[in-house]
């Protein structure tokens, strides 16, 4: 389980706060960074982007991305990222899209597959996870924890 603590604690001492568009954890990442003291110090807002639609009015997902690459994609997690950081005028970004199940999956792209945006100060790198279709919470559970982890990592590498 990744250490939200820790992570609210970094972007504390560094002045940065952080702003999520969650698809599939629909909105777990925000409830789980909340739920540790002093998050209000890191955490102004965050958005649920459930629908193709939310991701393009909320964020500013580009509906050609979408159409394109399908709303379970890297480009589409970047997107949200920066999409996310700018509505919420952040320093850190995190967009999380991605089938939690238990339907819906392809060949291609199988339940339990999450792709993640996470932006810090404008730079994105991108990740794709796939966690099998173990169960609706586990893959969110699971989901939030790996957008923390590769956040806290990235802070940390800056340190």
């Amino acid at each position: 389980m990744a250490d939200f603590e820790r992570l609210v604690n970094l972007l504390a001492r560094r002045g940065m706060t952080v702003c999520a568009a969650e698809s599939c954890t629909g909105g777990l990442f925000a409830a789980r960074v909340v739920d540790v003291p002093d998050a209000s110090k890191v955490l102004d807002r965050s958005f649920v982007t459930y629908a193709a639609e939310a991701k393009q009015e909320l964020v500013g997902v580009p509906a050609e991305t979408i159409a394109r690459y399908g709303v379970v994609s890297e480009p589409v997690a970047e997107a949200m990222a920066r999409g996310a950081a700018l509505a919420g005028k952040a320093q850190a970004g995190v967009g999380i899209t991605g089938l939690a199940g238990p339907s819906g999956g392809t060949e291609d792209c199988p339940v339990g597959t999450v792709c993640f945006g996470i932006c810090v100060n404008g730079k994105c790198r991108v990740y794709t996870a796939r966690f099998g279709n173990i169960g609706r919470n586990a893959v969110r559970d699971k989901a939030a924890d790996f957008a923390a982890e590769r956040l806290t990592e990235w802070l940390e590498e800056d340190e």
